[in-house]
């Protein structure tokens, strides 16, 4: 049963089309992703199929009798209203009071929200999101269509909400960055492109091999198309005359050819690694900790970053991790502990929220300045791989093209604002970027060219990230913040998830098997540095500690005999420059096994000394 259709809709702001004669459907049970670069127009298709935006041409008919509940990207509630009475007032009757408070509590209390009292105006940002996707999963519906609704969501709540849409009975439509997310609890995906709407009878995993099927059709048609243009352009050159009316057609056809436009080939964001050269001390806490009167958020933190780290901190909202990047980035000082940061370190913060401080060094984004200005106010030239580009040149690389990079700010979305923001920091050229939740807001193509430059990226990266995709691409080694302290996995999100769910099934397996009262209280998880709990290698630390002495050894015989052959090439400039790119290469992976043994030898020495 078709429950909604958008037919031939065609919208524009200005002299700006998003949509020209699209259309689309939803049929019952149907659970669509949508997908789309940021600005093509995706919030504005669910507020016209929600109703709150009409199409300038075109129509949107909805089933007679349907219930629909629409997640807004950003909420707005009455301030004064407590948390518990914004979201049940809309469904409250005297007879379901009782039912409908009790199983908002529940969900409220689900999604990290505990004060049923508080009037909303108190609420941030992202506790506004959660209330607002309690207030329409509350009652049944027939579709429910989502902006964004794993944004602001820890790993666990995000976990939460992929169970309870996979089994809700109703339609979906939803955007959302989240790809994991997407391949769960999407089957259809619909893809914005150029003014026009994509539909693939699949998850997103099908969704991308269809895609790259779509894009290599439309390719091999251009490419035919050129193959017979060509051969039509011969055929004018030669001279031929338009005195018959087989020439003539022929002519037609050859305008035609001429005219017809090419296939739209979506833009790529193509950015360069840019950093600053690094010194050997980079970024090292001790006994780092943070306190909000008597709440402590973490204490007793120690850690020395190693070149290239890849790091991901994880944990429940409000337990700490924006603060700590505060203090990383040295917008806030610790109560507790030091930073100390390498005298050639700089670094390169991308906020949750835009900010302004211009002691810090933090650029306001004026919603009157142009989009260039803003850029220009950070560099008019940046070098890169590629060489000297201009601020123009790597707009357009971030899909802002000319005609669009002499336009207000204000005229931007959320997620171009965020894009720009982004490009912003990248061209400072940090050497250790911190990004606090990167995610949020950004499509899922400025995603994926995101986590390939991170791949290239000569530095240290820490980031915090709710997003399991971009953790499992991009991150080896996970901190959580658990109870107050902040514990090390190594590996991706996968592996950390993998670890505590073993930890778990162990931990109930020791319920069911140990009697003795003492066993009942051994520790079942392992604590690092800062816990109450003994130091203990990790699989992986041990595995490494018991192997690194070896492969030093070996990296350093690799490299006298590499400086033998070195001087014996002397004369040959081909093997020359081969031995020198090899010496390299072995140079900096000694150096790093080097700092991954000091980092060893002292856990070492601090566990032999609980002994």
């Amino acid at each position: 049963m078709n429950l909604l259709t958008a037919e031939n809709i065609t919208k524009a702001f200005g002299d700006r089309f998003l949509f020209q004669n699209a259309s689309f459907y939803l049929n019952e049970g149907e659970k669509v992703g949508i997908l789309g670069i940021n600005g093509t127009g995706k919030s504005t298709l669910l507020k016209m199929l929600a109703g709150m935006v009409e199409p300038d041409q075109g129509s949107v008919a909805r089933a007679n009798h349907i219930v629909l509940q629409y997640l807004p990207q950003h909420p707005i509630f009455e301030d004064h209203d407590s948390v518990l009475h914004s979201v049940v007032k809309p469904y409250l009757t005297e007879e379901n009071k009782w039912e409908i408070e009790s199983l908002a509590k529940k969900m409220m209390t689900r999604l990290g929200i505990s004060d049923f009292e508080q009037p909303t105006g108190q609420l941030s940002g992202g506790q506004k999101k959660r209330l607002a996707l309690v207030m329409v999963l509350l009652a049944p519906s027939d579709i429910l269509i989502l902006d964004e609704p794993t944004n602001h969501l820890d790993n666990d709540m995000a976990d939460w909400l992929e169970d309870t849409l996979k089994e809700y009975k109703g339609a979906i439509i939803m955007v959302t960055h989240d790809r994991y997310f997407l391949d769960s609890v999407s089957n259809r995906i619909v893809e914005i492109d150029h003014g026009s709407i994509y539909s693939y009878q699949e998850n997103y995993s099908g969704f991308l091999t269809l895609k790259a099927q779509r894009e290599e059709m439309n390719q091999a048609g251009e490419r035919k198309r050129q193959s017979i243009l060509r051969k039509e352009i011969e055929w004018m050159q030669r001279g031929a005359r338009a005195r018959s009316t087989k020439q003539k057609a022929h002519i037609q056809r050859y305008e035609q050819l001429r005219d017809a436009k090419g296939i739209d080939t979506a833009q790529k964001i193509e950015i360069s690694s840019v950093s600053a050269r690094m010194g050997k001390m980079t970024l090292e806490l001790e006994n780092l900790g943070f306190a909000y009167g008597e709440r402590v958020l973490f204490s007793h933190y120690n850690y020395i970053f190693l070149k290239n780290d890849r790091i991901g901190f994880i944990g429940s909202n409000g337990c700490g991790k924006t603060t700590l990047m505060k203090i990383l980035a040295g917008r806030i000082k610790p109560t507790e502990g030091t930073v100390s940061v390498g005298p050639t370190i700089k670094i390169g913060y991308y906020s949750q929220e835009f900010e302004s401080d211009k002691e810090a060094g933090i650029a306001y984004m004026n919603p009157r300045s142009r989009v260039i200005d803003y850029i220009r106010e950070t560099a008019e030239y940046i070098k890169t791989e590629d060489g000297s580009i201009s601020a123009s040149q790597m707009l357009e690389r971030f899909l802002f093209p000319p005609q669009e990079q002499y336009n207000l700010i204000e005229k931007l979305s959320g997620g171009e604002k965020r894009r720009l923001n982004l490009l912003r920091v990248l061209m400072e050229a940090p050497n250790i970027l911190i990004l606090d939740e990167p995610t949020n807001d950004l499509d899922v193509e400025t995603l994926t060219i995101l986590e390939d430059y991170l791949d290239d990226f000569q530095g240290i990266v820490i980031m915090v990230s709710h997003d399991r995709y971009f953790l499992d691409r991009t991150v080896n080694r996970i901190f959580a913040f658990e109870d107050g302290t902040i514990r090390q996995y190594e590996g991706n999100y996968t592996d950390y998830a993998a670890h505590k769910r073993a930890v778990q099934a162990e931990t109930e397996q020791n319920k069911d098997d140990k009697t003795d009262t003492e066993q009942q209280k051994a520790p079942s998880a392992k604590k690092t540095w800062g816990g109450e709990k003994k130091l203990k290698f990790s699989y992986q630390e041990q595995k490494d500690y018991e192997t690194i002495e070896s492969d030093i050894q070996t990296l350093e015989e690799q490299l006298e005999e590499i400086e033998m052959e070195i001087t014996k090439a002397a004369h040959d400039f081909v093997k020359l420059n081969r031995l020198t790119e090899e010496q390299q290469q072995k140079e900096t992976l000694l150096e790093e096994k080097m700092q991954r043994w000091m980092y060893l030898e002292e856990l070492n020495n601090k566990i032999n000394e609980q002994k």
